[in-house]
């Protein structure tokens, strides 16, 4: 830059990311500087991916999508019960009964419509890896229906069959 020149300004803006809970998380902020003054978009929210509903923070195609969509299957117990909570908020009872261990699985699966699934926590998980027999994950799961908040938790079992993880049982 010539002597006596002034630097150019920048135009310095925040944008909020925000969960599908609608919760901010400070730290996944991005962070946008400008030249002109103004704030680029580089993308408009029809375009970005729509998010997981499983909370993973990953885009619902590249998460539970590939397995509902049967082009991988659950490597995990936990996989499997964050692909099956995605499967109730996306309305798939399909992919619910084809989860099912056989002994355990219902004739056929109505999901309530009115029911909006907002959040899944994992609050524990025991065995149920890539070389597990067998696998608990114990969840909470909120929702609601009718302006009114519940919660549900369960204690689930899931055990291998033909090397794919089922949804055994759950108290």
């Amino acid at each position: 830059m010539p002597y006596g020149e002034h630097p150019q300004r920048y135009a310095w803006s925040t944008r909020l990311v925000l969960e599908p809970t609608g919760f901010q998380h400070p730290a996944r902020c991005d962070t946008v500087l400008s030249d002109t003054g103004r704030v680029p978009e580089t993308s408009t929210p029809a375009q970005r991916p729509a998010p997981c509903p499983c909370l993973s923070g990953n885009p619902y195609a590249e998460c539970c999508g590939r397995y509902h969509r049967g082009e991988a299957f659950a490597p995990t117990a936990e996989a499997l019960m964050r692909s099956r909570y995605a499967a109730f908020a996306m309305g798939e009872p399909d992919y619910l009964l084809a989860t099912w261990h056989p002994l355990t699985r219902p004739d056929a699966l109505e999901l309530d419509a009115d029911v909006r699934w907002i959040r899944l926590e994992i609050d524990r998980t025991a065995a149920g890896g890539p070389f597990d027999r067998e696998g608990v994950v114990e969840f909470t799961a909120y929702s609601r229906s009718g302006g009114s908040a519940a919660q549900q938790h369960e204690v689930s079992r899931f055990v291998r069959m033909d090397r794919r993880w089922v949804y055994l049982d759950g108290v």
